[in-house]
Parts: structure tokens; C-alpha cells; sequence
């Protein structure tokens, strides 16, 4: 049975992939496919085992290593399903949640959580906060030995590796730890995929430049080094911005969130995380890690950008064409690779999934009478969505995958959903009238994309970072990374950049920037 093995790296990352084994937990271990009844094959789920040293531990910088069986069976454990007012009063009102570890309701291995004691996550002080510290932490000897052991001790526990998947932090120093750990998992794991998820919170401008420095710092150098180390490699964030230029955090039109919560953003993407990844962990599909990277990062096209409707946009009792029929020109989903809320319609290259999308949501055309439209022509939900990609996109290569099981969200995911909402995550001509009804799950559209938009994304960053005179910051050049070695990394930020540019896209910026 195929296996993928999961490296959480960083706070945030802690954040995301807590709420994502808990989605994974609350599915049961049976995503269906359209084509394939039967349970998954390979469904998320941590190696079973103690969780006592881990609830406060977690407060201080930390990786976990952890083990994704792809199991055919129920998760145990799982917590009993709580009412909405009973999630807000008593147990997740947001403020009360201050580490990932306060909502992380499955059993970890005792081997899977490694504590960095030296740092701390929180304070002004002891802090993980250059990626230089990163990649010394796991250069040290006893670090790296350590990091091997747990590694090969959960790869021996699979049947047949398909790959890893790294969830790492980019903003802040753990950007370094995930270079070295992506390195040493290339050079030692030959052949398997690799795919790294590089994750930011939404960042709030702190009048500190030097911390800002940093976060740009670090966010360059994890770019580089980890897309080029990594299969694909994907940033994902709900901030507005990875430059300089503060911009206002990505919002969804039926959720209503509070961006200064690492609680709500992470799970977010956690919904956005668990729906990206199906395509590998579907027990129908016969694609691989291996294969979705390959589809996607052709021409040193390693960088992918990620899209999502969390919820889908579906209303109550109408059907998929009807749906996707009211967006001819755009997708209704948002870019969550940190460039705004810019509409995204051109690519190269693209994975869709769409879930939480039942028969009767399929079609509404009545026998013997003349489909309304090519959609409602389409006989099933996947010929339909890959009708309206082709149409939206015909000159890209579009795989697609459409979903029975809906994205579950019953505490302690949090419910910061509109009340245009039913308990289904449908749309509503006018809202409850009682809000004790948790939305217990929603449908989800996502989309990896090879996108010229990350021309616009790698291009600000590297263009930011030309203008800044690093002189000024010795100090985090002096925890490791010299000066011609961020000089080269600018270098190949901007080459990068450049792997998606397209005649659509103008150079006067460009030769503004260059010629300063």
C-alpha cells in the first residue's frame, strides 16, 4: 500500500497540519471518488501512538516528523462531534487557542515530535528568526542524527513510499531548516516525490524594518532553495503580500474570519491543503506524487500557485452547469499565493478538484428536451468540469477530479461561517434564522496552477529586495548566509521569475528595476 511521509516544519506549519489531520480524521478514511465506491486507500493519518509530551512543548520552535498511512480503515480516537455554541463558548473562541497543539485531536508517535529547546516561537527574544539559524540547526551533528533516525524509522513502516510532503514555514527561520531538510531528503530519497508546501501567516505591518527584512529575507532564500530541492513546490499563504508593500489578507465572500488568527487562516488552508492533495490519495486515481509533479513543473517550472472557493459557490438545489454556467469568464476562487486578489484565468498547466458534489447536483437538464447549454450536455460532474476548464483555458493542459465527500467541518474546525449557509455548506436565498446549526461540511474548489502570475509573485519579491541596501542588516548575514550567497539567490529568484513569463506580460518594470 502506498505511503507518504509528512515533515511539519515551524509554528504555522504545526498550525495548518493540525487542523488538516483533524479534517482527514473527521472524513473517516473514505474520500470516494466519482468513478469508484470503495474506501480510500490513502487517506492522511498519523502512526499511532502517545500524545503526553506534546500539549505545552509545543509552545517552543519545533519540527514533527510524521507518518501519512494510507489507510483503508477508520481513524480511532476521534473526538465526539461538538455544537456550534458549545465550539464558541466553552472550547475554540478563538482567543483561548494560542499553539496548534490546543486543537490537534489525533494520537502522535512518540518518535514524530522533535523540540528545538534552543528557540522560542513567541517572545521578543529566542527566536527561530533567520535562515541561516535554520540551516545551522540542522547541520549540527546531533540534530541531523537525530532527524535521520525518526525519518528512516517511518519510512521502514511503509509499504511502498510514494514520497513526502513538507510543510514548512517560509517566513521565518524555519525557511533554512526546510533548505537543508528538502536537501537531505533529495540526495537520500532519490526518486520519490517531494512536495513542499511553503506557509505564511497573514502578516500585519509592524513598523520594525528590520524584522521586515527579515520576513523578505527569509521568504527569498526558502523560495529558492526549496523549489529547487523539492518536486513542486507551492507558497501558500492568506497574506495579501510577500513583499515589501503591505496588502490586505485574501477574503472569502461566506466566511467570516479573523486574519489575526493563526487558528482560522491555517485552517482555511488546511481545507484548501487536504483538497489539493487528492489526486495522489485517491484510491480511483492512478496518479502519483511523481506524476502530479511532473504534470505541472515542466520547462524549470517548479513553482506552482494555488487557487480555491472555500465554500464552492453552489446554491441550494441548482446544479453544476447552472452553477459554473453564471462564471463564463472567471473561476469563482481566489489566488492563496500571495499577490492580492487578482482574478487568475490564463495558465500553462493545471490540477482541479472539485468536492462535495453529489448526483443531483449534477445535472438539471429534463430527459427528451434541449440541454440549456454545452455544461448541461455533459452526462457526468467530470465532464463537466472538464468542459468548462477547456473553455476557460484552451490552450492549457487541465487534469481534473471531482469528489462525493465534501470538506467536514465540525469543531474543532472553526465556525466562522455566513449563515447563508445550510448545515451542508450550500448557499441560501436568505440567511438562518438559528445559529445554533453548525455547518458541519463544505464543498471545495481547488487548483495547482503553472501560472504566469508567478512572473508578478517572484518578480515583486526579487525586485523588493534589489532595492534594499543589505549593508545595513549585518545581522543576519552573520547567522550563516553570506552576502554572494544572497547575491546569487537574488540571481536565481529573478531567473525563476522569469521560467513564467509570457509576451502578455510587460518589460517596462523590469527595465526600470534593472537599470537602478
Amino acid at each position: 500500500m502506498a505511503a507518504a511521509v509528512t515533515l511539519q516544519l515551524g509554528h504555522y506549519a504545526g498550525c495548518v497540519g493540525a487542523h488538516w489531520w483533524g479534517l482527514q480524521a473527521r472524513g473517516r478514511g473514505h474520500l470516494r471518488g466519482r468513478r469508484g465506491a470503495g474506501r480510500r486507500a490513502a487517506e492522511g493519518r498519523r502512526f499511532l501512538g502517545g500524545r503526553g509530551q506534546l500539549q505545552r512543548s509545543c509552545q517552543r520552535g519545533m519540527f514533527s516528523v510524521e507518518m501519512t498511512l494510507l489507510h483503508n480503515g477508520p481513524f480511532p480516537d476521534a473526538p465526539p462531534p461538538l455544537s456550534r455554541l458549545t465550539a464558541y463558548q466553552d472550547v475554540y473562541s478563538g482567543g483561548s487557542v494560542q499553539v496548534w497543539s490546543d486543537y490537534l485531536k489525533v494520537h502522535l508517535h512518540p518518535k514524530s515530535v522533535f523540540v528545538i529547546h534552543q528557540y522560542n516561537h513567541d517572545g521578543d527574544s529566542g527566536r527561530l528568526e533567520a535562515f541561516g539559524q535554520g540551516e545551522s540547526l540542522v547541520q549540527d551533528p546531533v540534530c541531523l542524527e537525530e532527524l535521520e533516525d525518526r525519518l528512516h524509522f517511518f519510512v521502514e513502516e511503509c509499504d511502498y513510499l510514494q514520497g513526502f510532503q513538507v510543510l514548512c514555514d517560509l517566513h521565518n527561520g524555519f525557511s533554512g531548516v526546510g533548505a537543508k531538510v528538502t536537501e537531505l531528503l533529495h540526495d537520500e530519497y532519490c526518486g520519490r516525490g517531494i512536495l513542499t508546501w511553503g506557509l505564511t501567516p497573514v502578516m500585519h505591518k509592524t513598523g520594525q524594518r528590520e524584522k521586515d527584512f527579515y520576513r523578505l529575507m527569509n521568504t527569498a532564500l526558502g523560495i529558492v532553495h526549496l523549489s529547487s530541492q523539492s518536486s513542486l513546490f507551492c507558497p501558500l499563504s492568506l497574506s495579501g503580500s510577500l513583499g515589501i508593500k503591505s496588502e490586505p489578507p485574501i477574503t472569502f465572500p461566506y466566511i467570516n474570519y479573523d486574519a489575526s488568527l493563526n487558528y482560522h487562516s491555517s485552517a482555511i488552508l488546511a481545507a484548501v491543503l487536504d483538497t489539493l492533495t487528492v489526486p495522489y490519495r485517491l484510491s480511483t486515481s492512478q496518479c502519483s506524487m511523481m506524476h502530479l509533479a511532473e504534470m505541472l513543473n515542466f520547462s524549470g517550472r517548479k513553482v506552482v500557485a494555488a487557487l480555491a472557493a472555500v465554500p464552492f459557490p453552489i446554491v441550494h438545489g441548482h446544479s453544476l452547469p447552472d452553477t459554473l454556467g453564471t462564471h463564463q469568464q472567471n473561476v469563482p476562487w481566489k489566488l492563496l499565493s500571495s499577490y492580492g486578489e487578482q482574478k487568475v484565468s490564463r495558465c500553462f498547466a493545471q490540477s482541479v478538484v472539485l468536492r462535495g458534489i453529489c448526483k443531483e447536483n449534477c445535472n438539471s437538464n429534463c430527459p427528451g428536451k434541449q440541454p440549456a447549454s454545452a455544461l448541461h450536455a455533459c452526462e457526468t460532474a467530470e465532464q463537466i468540469l472538464q468542459h468548462y476548464l477547456h473553455t476557460l483555458s484552451p490552450g492549457a493542459f487541465s487534469t481534473s477530479h471531482v469528489l462525493k465527500q465534501p470538506c467536514h467541518t465540525l469543531p474543532p474546525y472553526p465556525q466562522f461561517f455566513s449563515s447563508l449557509l445550510t448545515r451542508e455548506g450550500f448557499l441560501l436565498d436568505r440567511p438562518l434564522s438559528y445559529s445554533s446549526t453548525a455547518v458541519e461540511s463544505i464543498p471545495v474548489l481547488t487548483a495547482l496552477q503553472s501560472s504566469p502570475v508567478l512572473h508578478t509573485v517572484l518578480y515583486s519579491l526579487y525586485r523588493d529586495l534589489q532595492k534594499l541596501d543589505t549593508r545595513r542588516w549585518a545581522s543576519f548575514f552573520s547567522t550563516g548566509v553570506e552576502q554572494d550567497d544572497f547575491k546569487e539567490a537574488l540571481h536565481e529568484l529573478r531567473t525563476l521569475a522569469q521560467c513564467y513569463k509570457t509576451s502578455f506580460e510587460a518589460d517596462e518594470s523590469e527595465d526600470e528595476t534593472d537599470s537602478d
